[in-house]
């Protein structure tokens, strides 16, 4: 399977150096996300798209977004601005497509979807966000990962805007049955090991899971006040991404009818465990 990675030119925070958006050229050239619509990764897929010997460029054929997040999605209009027979295609998340004026073709879970020279078959894997989709390349094992998986940290699950845990959690045993040899994310190195990373994440939900409890054993507890307790090294500033974390825990443990929010006027919640 041939590929080409285009940079997102986006780095920040969140997105680390940028998004990965990777070109699949061929009969049917197609890009896996969008980016978040830089000039700079438009000029590069173009560069990438023409054969450089005197022939004409290869014209994009498809735009195939892992999930609605703005650094996967935001770029989707600019493409199919500049190549107009480019059709984007996406799982469906109606509340969070619409913001982007695309008329997304919907995909669907374990659906083949033509890419370059070949077939990608459909991964739908919930958790990072509602509609998040992972793409597989069958013949070689490679997974296009989008942001279910990313070398050398964790991925945010949050809570407050469509993540769910459980969800997650799920999604990365089905990629672990799946065994891909090599996973391609969108942000950072390839993963040329998935197992094992894969269960370094299930190991590492576990883990923080019992934090959790362990913390509100001695008492009901904010958010704030776990975020201050179990990330003891955190920058303050990503102390809003360990909330969203500790959130997506408390949700799947309340679903569990392992804990309770007590909800207080004029403040915030707080988590105690339910007697079992």
């Amino acid at each position: 399977m041939r590929f080409r990675l285009i940079p997102g030119h986006n780095p920040g925070p969140f997105t680390g150096t940028g998004t990965n958006t990777y070109l699949l050229p061929g009969a049917a050239p197609a890009l896996i996300d969008a980016g978040a619509g830089d000039p700079r990764h438009l000029d590069d897929l173009a560069a990438a798209l023409d054969p450089g010997d005197g022939r004409a460029p290869s014209a994009l054929a498809s735009v195939l977004v892992t999930h609605a997040h703005s650094d996967h999605a935001a770029g989707t209009g600019a493409l199919v601005a500049r190549w107009p027979r480019a059709i984007a295609a996406k799982f469906p998340w109606p509340e969070k497509d619409a913001r982007y004026s695309v008329g997304f073709q919907p995909l669907q879970d374990d659906q083949p979807v033509p890419a370059g020279d070949g077939v990608l078959w459909t991964v739908h894997t919930p958790g990072h966000a509602p509609d998040h989709l992972c793409f597989l390349e069958p013949h070689s094992g490679t997974l296009f990962g989008g942001d279910l998986v990313v070398n050398g940290a964790t991925v945010m699950i949050p809570a407050s805007s469509g993540g769910n845990l459980a969800h997650y959690l799920a999604s990365l045993r089905r990629v672990l049955d799946l065994q891909p040899r090599r996973i391609l994310p969108a942000h950072g190195s390839p993963i040329e090991h998935p197992a094992a990373l894969v269960r370094s994440y299930l190991a590492h939900r576990q883990i923080r899971e019992r934090q959790i409890l362990e913390q509100l054993a001695a008492g009901p507890l904010t958010i704030a006040h776990l975020v201050g307790r179990i990330y003891t090294d955190l920058a303050r500033d990503l102390h809003g991404a360990a909330a969203e974390s500790v959130l997506a825990h408390l949700v799947k443990l309340r679903d569990e009818d392992a804990v309770a929010e007590d909800v207080e006027v004029g403040g915030p919640s707080r988590w105690r465990l339910l007697a079992r």
